[in-house]
């Protein structure tokens, strides 16, 4: 079969290699859709904190489940699923606390280990999840929108509170989305004001173009009355886009990490006790909310669709990658059709 390879920075090929064989408690899967995240992107470019290379890159997909044995879980041959790409030991101190999307040695799919982006993959029952008859390719959204989901859970947000997200990227767009759906007036900064007319679309309460310092902070003084934000999330993973997070949090606000990035950031820290912050992390995702997130879509209350600006088939990888890498700023969700 074939497989995307990121053989180097700057440089994605399609090999030939084996098909896998499904061991004991495994679905063989055929691909349908696969999105190249923000993390696959830093791959690509060399930029991406836990990539080691080469590696068939891809976590984010839909699939067919063509051979499965008997399960108690109503998974059969020709059912449409997505997956928990997020391989967690069992036996370190997280994972025996319960967060097993924290795994001191987690593995992602794509990452620390292999991809989906190949004709077929296999997968271990127990993360295969039923797509509900989801269309495939918004099904292999849920990936991007539970990483998004999870981190508002971790903010706490709720109805009233005023939330900025810094990014306006997938990631950061479908936070945008999640906060929404909690009741939040939500705002969302980025420099490309392509990207903010994109946000708009989402129903976000308002944009700010920060392009420069000054107008930032001016933006965050206006919206908030000098209050700043309730919540801030940050969906970049740069030095600056997580100062921009501290900078704009209120007094006794909560900001979230969810960007990921190799870069140090020199910063005064007395900030945080200063306004007394409550400053979280946000690692992948957990089971419930991809089954959470499976039926709100399947209501129609999340427009996951519209998310999607480029479409390439599975030969043209390498092209997409590359264009991506070239026009960030105006792409948003790229998506590799398999089929």
């Amino acid at each position: 079969m074939k497989a995307v390879f990121i053989e180097n920075p700057g440089k994605a090929v399609i090999r030939d290699i084996p098909r896998p064989a499904r061991k004991p408690g495994e679905a063989l899967l055929k691909l349908l859709y696969g999105g190249i995240c923000g993390s696959d992107l830093g791959s690509y470019r060399g930029t991406f904190a836990y990539f080691s290379y080469p590696r068939t890159p891809g976590h984010e997909f839909s699939a067919e489940i063509v051979e499965i044995d008997e399960n108690d879980r109503g998974l059969k041959p020709g059912m449409v699923v997505v997956c928990n790409p997020y391989f967690n030991c069992g036996e370190c101190y997280s994972c025996k606390h319960g967060l097993v999307n924290a795994c001191m040695s987690n593995q992602t799919m794509g990452v620390q280990r292999e991809g989906a982006f190949s004709e077929y993959i296999t997968m271990p029952l127990e993360r295969i999840y039923d797509g509900k008859g989801l269309e495939p390719m918004v099904l292999a959204i849920i990936e991007p929108l539970c990483i998004s989901y999870h981190g508002v859970k971790r903010a706490g947000v709720k109805g009233g509170d005023k939330v900025l997200i810094v990014g306006a990227g997938t990631i950061g767009i479908l936070a945008a989305v999640a906060a929404k759906q909690k009741g939040a007036e939500v705002y969302i900064a980025d420099v490309s004001r392509v990207k903010l007319d994109y946000a708009r679309e989402f129903g976000v309460d308002g944009v700010v173009l920060a392009d420069g310092p000054e107008a930032y902070e001016r933006a965050v003084k206006e919206i908030t009355g000098g209050n700043g934000f309730d919540v801030t999330i940050e969906a970049v993973g740069l030095p600056s886009t997580f100062q921009n997070c501290i900078d704009a949090a209120a007094f006794g606000g909560r900001m979230v990490l969810i960007g990921v990035g190799k870069e140090n950031l020199d910063f005064n820290f007395t900030m945080i006790q200063k306004k007394e912050l409550n400053v979280f992390g946000s690692r992948n995702a957990l089971k419930p909310d991809f089954l959470e997130l499976i039926d709100l879509v399947k209501e129609g209350k999340i427009p996951l669709k519209k998310i999607i600006t480029d479409v390439y088939k599975f030969d043209q990888a390498p092209r997409a990658f590359q264009e991506l890498n070239e026009n960030a700023g105006r792409m948003l969700k790229v998506m590799i059709d398999f089929t």
